[in-house]
């Protein structure tokens, strides 16, 4: 299942964000799992931010989220904007 192997690699990606360990060391401190109106949130180890699965600045994670949403069939041949729009559905 695609889905779920990629939602492990944005688990374990080891790449961090300065915007994202500020959010996470906030939640920790505030021991919360919402922050700042419910922008951040944490949810078994993966970021939400505004309700999508926030990824980090890993650059071969984003390239294959990006392979995998442009290879579905929806995605096919609708040109880049399609695809960065099946995207920024449900990743930030």
């Amino acid at each position: 299942m695609e889905g779920v192997d990629l939602l492990e690699k944005v688990r374990k990606s080891k790449v961090k964000d300065d915007e994202v360990v500020k959010a996470v060391e906030e939640i920790k401190q505030a021991e919360v799992k919402i922050l700042r109106n419910e922008e951040w949130r944490e949810v078994e180890g993966i970021m939400y931010k505004e309700g999508k699965v926030y990824v980090s600045k890993d650059d071969i994670l984003r390239a294959e989220i990006i392979r995998l949403h442009h290879n579905t069939l929806v995605g096919e041949h609708g040109g880049q904007w399609k695809t960065v729009e099946l995207v920024t559905q449900n990743f930030w």
